[in-house]
C-alpha cells in the first residue's frame, strides 16, 4: 500500500507536466516565433482563406499549373488519410494511373515536351505534396501561357517569382509550390 499514493502522485504531476504545461509552452513559443506556418501556413485572398502551403490541391482546369497526383482514398488531398499508393512498380494498376495521367497530360499539352516530368504522373509518400520541380511546371508553361492568354516569358517570370531554393544549397531541388503560383496568376490576370 505504501507505493500507491506516490504512484498516484507521480501520476498527477507527470500529466500535468507532459500532457499540460509542456504542449503549452511549446505552442505558445511556435506561436510567438512562427506564427504564420502555427495558424497552418494558410493562403489568403483577401479575407478568404484558399489554402495552406503545406497541402496540395486538385487543379484541373489548363489555366492552372497542375500539382503532384494525390494517392489519398477517398478525395485527391484529403489531409485525413494521407499515404501512399503503395502500388509496387510492377503493378499493372500502377502502369495504368501513369499511362492515364501521361494520356491526360499530352493531350491538355500537345505543344509541350512528349517526356512528361515523373512528378507529374506518379504521387508522393503523403499524397499531400504541394510542390513541383520547376522543370515540371515550366514544363505546363505552354499550356497555361495560351488558357490564359499571357507569353510564355509572363508566365516562366512568374515561375521563377514563385521557385523556393533549399536553405542549404545542395539539401535538395529547388521547387515551385502550385497553390502559390496559381494564386499568384490568378493576380496577374486580374490586373
Amino acid at each position: 500500500m505504501s507505493y500507491v499514493r506516490p504512484a498516484i502522485v507521480l501520476t498527477i504531476v507527470l500529466t500535468l507536466v507532459t500532457g499540460v504545461i509542456y504542449p503549452s509552452v511549446t505552442t505558445g513559443i511556435s506561436a510567438a516565433l512562427f506564427s504564420h506556418q502555427a495558424a497552418g501556413s494558410l493562403i489568403t485572398d483577401g479575407d478568404k482563406v484558399i489554402g495552406s502551403s503545406l497541402i496540395g490541391q486538385n487543379f484541373t482546369h489548363n489555366n492552372y499549373f497542375w500539382g503532384r497526383l494525390s494517392a489519398t482514398s477517398d478525395s485527391p488531398y484529403n489531409p485525413l488519410s494521407s499515404g501512399g499508393s503503395n502500388l509496387a512498380a510492377s503493378n499493372p494498376a500502377l502502369d495504368k494511373i501513369v499511362a492515364d495521367r501521361v494520356a491526360a497530360l499530352r493531350a491538355a499539352d500537345p505543344q509541350s515536351s512528349p517526356q512528361v516530368p515523373v512528378e507529374l504522373v506518379t504521387a508522393s509518400g503523403s499524397g499531400l505534396d504541394p510542390q513541383i520541380s520547376v522543370d515540371a511546371a515550366k514544363w505546363q508553361t505552354p499550356r497555361v501561357a495560351t488558357a490564359r492568354g499571357l507569353s510564355v516569358d509572363q508566365v516562366n517570370k512568374l515561375i521563377d517569382e514563385n521557385t523556393s531554393s533549399p536553405i542549404i544549397g545542395f539539401a535538395g531541388p529547388a521547387v515551385v509550390n502550385v497553390l502559390e503560383l496559381n494564386h499568384a496568376l490568378d493576380k496577374l490576370s486580374a490586373k
